[in-house]
């Protein structure tokens, strides 16, 4: 049975389109040379998982995913060659990545769970499994579909495409809860399609624990949410359902934290947060880094209002400095999921003042606060957009943000928009004025890079004029 409880159908040829006439030409071209090739010898070929998913939804994928059937790994290997060299992903998993092409090929295998986590399985790769045996360990009904790139033919035993016309995401049987990576995929499967989870599936994951599991796998798919989700909403909501927030504590104290009506007609701080990422998935730019940085910084903008928000005496709910306060969950939050450093500090900077571009357009801040803020930022123009995130998640309120182009304005003009300030005035002027190197060197800098900021100067001939006047003063 599947995991909505319904029959299985071993094999089903639906009326639909080929779905190979979906393909680029190159992949499709590709495809049927290396399903040909696999025929000619003995074996047999189906395109697989994400592939055909995304094929049935009218979506172009940009890689293949294969399951060949008649081969042991090596022979397999030796077989492509030389037209297409071939390395093994992992030991023991028949799996192989084409080397220059973007297709990988796995050989059907039998997997019994054997310990903990997304790694404690043992694993024989078998050359003959049927596909529906195989299948039956995949992840969800809609990932369960094969497609013969020879007939056209659609292997279909767990009703995926039916999930996928219904929008529902469905586990294949009860060996889903043998890998806890499989709710985390869950949650972004949901976001970039549209889906709404089944009960069965929703109720089977209360059941699963978060075990051990990797922390770059888990990011890997908090990763997909931000560049690939559409219903971020419904992603996480995914998590809250399934009783996984509790995985994520900082996001779980959003969940009920109150907010003052008047500004936060939507409710309470995670309902905000989530049309706030909702908005952020509309505006993407499209570079991968920058959604990221940005995505992360929207997720964790309002992490300090659990710990500051207060009732006042005139029966307000306000949350003083929340802003400086949010960075301590952020950094917590984030250094379980990734060790890239490089991103965290990115992101803190913009959670620590996300409020800032309505603060500088009501005070009309000077070049020099605008400089100030680009540095401790990094960039304005991500600053503007979680800015302009947090605006846009207050429905039904829909408040006007004149200050994101002011300020976007302010920085094109100071330069800065989409980079911090750099030191005009460096050690080597300062060695060129006859100085030799001492502690005062930093002394010294730091005036020269205040002064720039406040715009006494703004190129090198002009910055060394500064210094010669602060060392050798008429």
């Amino acid at each position: 049975m599947s995991g909505g409880g319904r029959h299985i159908v071993s094999v089903k040829m639906d009326e639909i389109p080929d779905l190979r006439k979906k393909l680029p030409k190159k992949l499709g071209t590709l495809l049927q040379d290396i399903a040909h090739l696999i025929h000619e010898n003995g074996g047999h070929s189906l395109l697989v998982g994400g592939s055909v998913r995304d094929l049935i939804l009218g979506q172009a994928p940009h890689e293949l995913d294969m399951e060949v059937r008649g081969f042991k790994t090596d022979h397999l290997a030796q077989l492509l060659l030389p037209k297409y060299a071939a390395e093994q992903v992992g030991k023991s998993f028949g799996v192989l990545k084409l080397k220059g092409f973007p297709v990988e090929i796995a050989l059907p295998r039998t997997e019994v769970k054997n310990g903990t986590g997304h790694k404690g399985f043992s694993i024989e790769v078998d050359p003959n499994l049927p596909f529906e045996q195989a299948a039956h360990r995949r992840d969800y009904t809609i990932n369960a579909i094969g497609l013969n790139p020879l007939t056209g033919e659609i292997l279909d035993p767990f009703n995926g495409q039916q999930d996928l016309r219904e929008k529902i995401l469905r586990h294949v049987s009860p060996a889903f809860s043998e890998d806890p990576l499989r709710v985390l995929r869950g949650m972004q499967f949901i976001a970039r399609f549209h889906l709404k989870p089944s009960p069965e599936t929703i109720s089977l994951c209360q059941s699963i624990s978060m075990e051990e599991l990797p922390p770059e796998r888990i990011f890997d798919e908090w990763k997909k949410l931000f560049l690939k989700g559409i219903d971020i909403t419904a992603g996480l909501n995914f998590l809250k359902d399934t009783k996984w927030l509790k995985h994520f504590p900082e996001l779980d104290d959003l969940v009920g934290c109150k907010q003052d009506p008047e500004w936060h007609p939507e409710g309470d701080v995670w309902i905000h947060t989530l049309h706030c990422l909702d908005a952020f998935a509309r505006e993407r730019v499209g570079i991968e880094w920058e959604d990221l940085v940005v995505g992360l910084a929207v997720l964790c903008h309002d992490l300090g209002k659990p710990s500051t928000t207060k009732i006042g005496e005139d029966g307000r709910i306000r949350s003083p400095k929340h802003e400086p306060r949010g960075e301590e969950p952020t950094r917590s939050f984030l250094s379980r999921l990734t060790n890239q450093n490089d991103l965290i500090e990115q992101v803190v900077p913009l959670v620590r003042r996300h409020l800032s571009p309505r603060t500088f357009y009501n005070d009309q801040a000077s070049d020099g606060a605008v400089r100030r803020l680009a540095g401790k930022v990094g960039r304005i123009d991500r600053l503007v957009r979680v800015a302009a995130a947090d605006i846009a998640g207050r429905p039904p309120r829909k408040d006007e943000f004149p200050e994101g182009p002011w300020l976007l304005q302010r920085a094109e003009e100071l330069h800065v928009k989409d980079s911090e300030p750099k030191p005009i005035i460096l050690g080597r002027h300062l060695i060129e004025q006859g100085l030799s190197p001492s502690p005062n060197f930093g002394l010294i800098l730091d005036k020269c890079f205040e002064a720039q900021l406040d715009g006494k100067f703004n190129d090198t001939k002009n910055g060394i004029d500064y210094l010669k006047n602060l060392l050798f003063p008429i």
